[in-house]
């Protein structure tokens, strides 16, 4: 099994900043994909952003110069530093992990709520 548990959300103002960290452990298999998603009510969730074991990133365009990932392969760890926060940034922060082996497998953390006032 694998699990997934995120940690960093809260409550800033709008032009703030924010550190969320994401910590897998379990059975984890190399190389693979670590991204955030996020979703707010109604709405369906939606890449924010991701990163490989190679470090390749991928951003949502509404993050892009705003928002960065990075990742720590020893300690299974991804992070996504938000900068220049938005009210629109308001959403429940996903973590996922995700490879490919015999297969395609994907796990969620249970999401860290970011709330973002104006």
């Amino acid at each position: 099994q694998v699990q997934l548990v995120e940690s960093g959300g809260g409550l800033v103002q709008a032009g703030g900043s924010l550190r969320l960290s994401c910590v897998a452990s379990g059975s984890i298999s190399i190389p693979n994909t670590m991204g955030w998603f996020r979703q707010t009510p109604g709405k369906q969730r939606e890449l924010v952003a991701s990163i490989s074991s190679a470090l390749t990133t991928n951003y949502a365009d509404s993050v892009k110069g705003r928002f960065t990932i990075s990742r720590d392969n020893a300690k299974n760890t991804v992070y996504l530093q938000m900068n220049s926060l938005k009210p629109e940034d308001t959403a429940v922060y996903y973590c996922k992990t995700s490879w490919y082996r015999l297969g395609t497998h994907e796990y969620w953390g249970r999401g860290t709520q970011v709330t973002v006032s104006t």
